[in-house]
C-alpha cells in the first residue's frame, strides 16, 4: 500500500481543520441568529405592550362598565399592525378582556404576572392557549395604581419559522467558504506537492537523513553560495578548513572574509587560506553556486619535494647527455693522435663537475637540500644562469637533528631559488645553521621587489597562473615559527631550531 504523500496528508489535514472550523462557526452563527430573532420578538412585544399601556383609549375604556367592547377592537387593530399573534388586556388578577380567540374572553391568562403587578414590565417564555410563545407583560398604572395589565407576544412556531428563512442563507454562506478555503487549500497543496516532488513524510525524512550524512562523512569541504553572494550552507570539512565560524550560514562572503575564495568564479583555483592551500572548484546550479574545498596542504610540499627531485635527475640527465657528448670529442682526439689534448679536456669538464658537487655537498651535508641545490644549479646554467652556494654556508647537522621538516625547507629554499632564477642570472644562496637559528639567504642581481603584499597569493609579475611561489614561503615560514625579510633583491628567511623551542 502506498502512503500518502505530504502534499496528500496537509490536504486531508487542513480540508479537516476547515470543515470543522467552518461547522463551529455556522454552529456559533446559527445560536447567535436563534438568540437574535428571539430578542428581537421580545423586543417587538415589549414595545406592543408599553405602547398599548400608555394610551389614553386604553385608560378611558377602562373606565366603563364593560371594558372589552372598546379594547377588543383596538387590541386586534394593534396585533395586526405590529405582526404580533396576540395582544390581550387584562384586569390585575388575570381576567382576560381582550384575547385573538373571542371564546376567551374573561376566563384567566396562562402566565406570570407577578413582576407586572409591582410595575414592572418584564418578557418571557411561556405556553399560552396559541401555544409556546415569546411574550411581554406590562402595568397599565393610573394614579400609582395598577389598574390593568397588557401583554404582547409571537408564537415560537413565528419565530423558528423566521429563523428557518436565515439558516438557508447562512448554510449557503457556509458552503461558499467551505468551498473557497478547500480550493485554496488544494492551491497550496499543489505547490507543495511540487516543491516536495511528491514525495511522503517517512521518504523526505530518509532522504534528509542521507544528505545530513553524506554532508558531514565526507572529508571534502562543500559549500552552496545562493546567487546574492550568501553562504547557505556549509559541512563539517568546510568549517574546519574555512576556519568558520558557527554562524557562517546565512551570512554573506563579504563578511566572513571569503569572497576572494568562494567568489572566484567556476574553474579550479589555488588558494592559501591560514596555513592551508586549498583547491577550490564551483559548479553554478538553480540554488546557487556549489564550491568543492579539498586540501592540498600536504601535496603541494610533497609536490615541491618532488619538483627538486626532478630538477635533481633532469641534472643528472642533462650531465648524462653533455658527459655522452665529450667522450665522443675525447675518443676523437685520442683516434687522432692528440692524447694530451684529449686528457685535458676530459679533466677539465670532470674538474669542473666535481667542484660544484664538492662544493654543494660541502657546505651542505643534509642530502635533500644538497640535491636541491645540484638540481636548481643544473636548472639555472640550463636557464643561462649561475647558482653560487655562499662560501658562508655550513649546514652540518642534518634537518631532523636540528627540528626542521625536510619538505617545509624544500619549500622555501625552492620556491625563493625559483623565483630568483626567473628574475635574474646571478644567485646567491646561503645556508647556515647556528646558535642564532637555522638561516636561508637568497640574492640575485635582479631588480628585486618592494611590493608589501608579494607573500599573498595571486601576487606577481609574470602574468596570469602565477602567484603561488611566494605565498608558500610564506606560508611554510609561518608554519615554522620563522620570520621573512625583504630587501630589494635579497631574501632572508630566519627559522627557529630545536635548541631554540627548547
Amino acid at each position: 500500500m502506498r502512503r500518502w504523500s505530504l502534499a496528500g496528508q496537509m490536504l486531508a489535514l487542513q480540508l479537516l481543520v476547515v470543515t470543522v472550523l467552518m461547522a463551529g462557526a455556522t454552529a456559533l452563527v446559527v445560536a447567535f441568529a436563534g438568540w437574535l430573532v428571539k430578542a428581537e420578538a421580545a423586543a417587538s412585544a415589549r414595545a406592543a405592550t408599553v405602547t398599548v399601556a400608555a394610551s389614553p383609549d386604553v385608560l378611558a375604556a377602562l373606565e366603563e362598565p364593560s371594558p372589552s367592547g372598546r379594547l377588543q377592537p383596538f387590541a386586534e387593530r394593534v396585533r395586526a399592525e405590529a405582526g404580533l399573534d396576540f395582544v390581550t388586556i387584562m384586569k390585575p388578577d388575570g381576567t382576560r378582556y381582550t384575547h385573538p380567540n373571542p371564546a376567551e374572553i374573561g376566563k384567566r391568562f396562562l402566565g406570570h404576572t407577578g413582576p407586572a403587578l409591582h410595575g414592572e414590565t418584564f418578557t418571557e417564555t411561556y405556553t399560552g392557549t396559541l401555544g409556546p410563545s415569546v411574550r411581554a407583560v406590562a402595568p397599565i398604572v393610573v394614579d400609582g395604581e395598577v389598574r390593568a395589565l397588557v401583554s404582547a407576544g409571537i408564537k415560537i412556531e413565528k419565530v423558528s419559522a423566521s429563523l428557518r428563512g436565515s439558516l438557508v442563507l447562512i448554510g449557503l454562506i457556509a458552503l461558499l467558504g467551505l468551498a473557497l478555503a478547500a480550493a485554496g487549500t488544494w492551491l497550496v497543496t499543489a505547490r507543495l506537492r511540487r516543491q516536495t516532488l511528491g514525495l511522503g513524510p517517512v521518504e523526505l525524512a530518509r532522504i534528509h537523513g542521507h544528505h545530513d550524512a553524506v554532508l558531514h562523512a565526507v572529508r571534502e569541504g562543500l559549500l552552496l553560495v545562493g546567487r546574492d553572494g550568501t553562504l547557505t550552507l556549509c559541512n563539517d570539512a568546510a568549517r574546519r578548513l574555512l576556519d568558520l565560524p558557527a554562524d557562517a550560514e546565512g551570512r554573506r562572503l563579504e563578511e566572513l572574509g571569503l569572497s576572494e575564495v568562494l567568489g572566484a568564479g567556476q574553474e579550479e583555483r589555488v588558494h592559501l587560506v591560514g596555513d592551508r592551500v586549498l583547491a577550490v572548484n564551483g559548479a553554478a546550479g538553480e540554488l546557487g553556486t556549489v564550491v568543492t574545498v579539498r586540501d592540498h596542504t600536504e601535496l603541494q610540499a610533497l609536490a615541491g619535494q618532488l619538483d627538486a627531485e626532478r630538477g635533481f635527475a633532469e641534472s643528472l640527465r642533462s650531465a648524462a647527455h653533455e658527459s655522452a657528448n665529450r667522450l665522443h670529442t675525447v675518443i676523437t682526439l685520442v683516434e687522432l693522435g692528440r692524447t694530451e689534448q684529449a686528457v685535458a679536456f676530459g679533466t677539465a669538464e670532470l674538474r669542473a663537475a666535481q667542484e660544484l658537487t664538492d662544493r654543494v655537498v660541502g657546505a651542505v651535508r643534509e642530502p635533500v637540500l644538497a640535491a636541491l641545490l645540484l638540481g636548481k644549479s643544473a636548472e639555472a646554467a640550463e636557464r643561462g644562469g649561475e647558482l653560487v652556494v655562499h662560501e658562508d654556508s655550513e649546514l652540518d647537522s642534518e634537518l631532523e637533528e636540528l627540528g626542521l621538516d625536510a619538505r617545509e625547507l624544500v619549500t622555501i629554499v625552492g620556491n625563493l631559488i625559483d623565483n630568483a632564477i626567473e628574475a635574474a642570472t646571478r644567485v646567491e644562496v646561503l645556508l647556515r645553521a647556528g646558535g642564532d637559528g637555522f638561516l636561508v639567504r637568497v640574492a640575485d642581481d635582479g631588480p628585486g621587489l618592494t611590493a608589501p603584499d608579494a607573500f599573498r597569493r595571486g601576487w606577481t609579475t609574470k602574468g596570469d597562473g602565477h602567484g603561488l611561489g611566494l605565498a608558500l614561503v610564506g606560508q611554510a615560514v609561518r608554519r615554522c615559527g620563522g620570520t621573512i625579510e625583504v630587501d630589494g633583491s635579497v631574501f632572508t628567511v630566519r627559522l627557529p631550531v630545536r635548541e631554540q623551542v627548547r
